[in-house]
């Protein structure tokens, strides 16, 4: 367990976590209500030999766990690291996190104090409520190879990139603030795959009039939902083209990517965070990772909005 005086420091350093004082304030008193029911559940599920309560005590705090959780998303920093920081061993801080990431995870992302998206659903309804444009797009995250004889080893082999990836789908709106970050799915799915497996196609085909920028991976969907995914346009001379098309089609290239660039800042923002820039730890947390990491930088991205708006 930290000391009060380096408890401070870390949660007053925002180059530490990645978050403000007052966004992880607002995190104490959300998750951990929800960290301590849990935790109560747990000990009255299993046959005991002692009451609940009774033998020894947690050492690392709730406000610890949740600190070395957010430092291990930031950074990246090994469990090992955290464990020689906070005067722990190494699978007490393992079992910390795989606690509060879930947690995390589920929180969704916010777009106003007290509102957030959890689903995508949700986030076509907000888009369509708002009158706003959303932006799409797949980004990798380098992970692990799978063990040799695991009989979906080539799954995870990225057809773009030749590497061990998993693939998430990123959704902002028009600003670039990111309201929607789909679990994680092997590199080898195509991103027009994975956004027809999310049920992308049926929400807009059926809800409101939204408009959905993406690029070229995603080329077809647009005739699936009447236009409402709106794509770089295709190119109708493969040879030989005239010069005056080549120079439309440039400038609708262009037109197009202009609009949807602000996907890109959304996906660097989130590649800020370590923990998506390469991935050392198990696959089956990358899903927890990516939404826990997405919910974390759209809260912050409120609170930075915060006093423009009561000015």
């Amino acid at each position: 367990m930290v000391g009060t005086v380096i408890r401070a420091v870390i949660v007053g350093n925002r180059r530490i976590t990645g978050l403000s004082d007052g966004a992880i304030a607002e995190l104490m008193a959300e998750v951990g209500p929800l960290w301590h029911e849990r935790h109560q559940a747990r000990l009255v599920s299993r046959p005991r030999k002692r009451a609940v309560g009774a033998g020894a005590k947690y050492r690392l705090v709730f406000v610890d766990r949740l600190l070395a959780t957010l430092i291990h998303l930031r950074h990246g920093v090994t469990h090992d690291l955290l464990a020689c920081w906070f005067g722990m061993d190494r699978s007490t801080i393992t079992r910390a996190i795989g606690e509060v990431r879930p947690l995390l995870a589920e929180r969704g992302c916010t777009i106003s104090p007290g509102v957030r998206l959890r689903t995508l659903a949700e986030v076509i309804d907000h888009l369509g409520a708002s009158g706003q444009t959303g932006i799409i797009d797949g980004t990798e995250i380098q992970v692990r190879r799978p063990a040799a004889g695991r009989k979906d080893r080539d799954a995870f082999i990225s057809g773009k990139n030749k590497q061990n990836a998993v693939k998430t789908m990123v959704l902002t709106d028009q600003n670039g603030r990111v309201l929607f970050c789909s679990p994680a799915r092997p590199g080898s799915c195509a991103d027009i795959t994975h956004a027809r497996q999310l049920g992308l196609v049926k929400l807009l085909a059926d809800g409101p009039a939204v408009e959905i920028l993406a690029d070229a991976g995603y080329q077809g969907l647009g005739a699936q939902t009447g236009g409402r995914v709106v794509t770089p346009p295709h190119r109708k001379f493969k040879k030989n083209a005239p010069d005056w098309y080549e120079e439309m089609y440039e400038r609708q290239r262009k037109a197009h990517s202009s609009r949807r660039i602000r996907v890109e800042h959304g996906i660097a923002h989130l590649k800020n965070w370590r923990a998506l820039a390469r991935h050392l730890g198990r696959r089956e947390h990358m899903s927890d990772t990516v939404q826990a990491v997405a919910g974390l930088l759209s809260h912050q991205q409120t609170v930075d909005l915060e006093p423009r708006r009561q000015g």
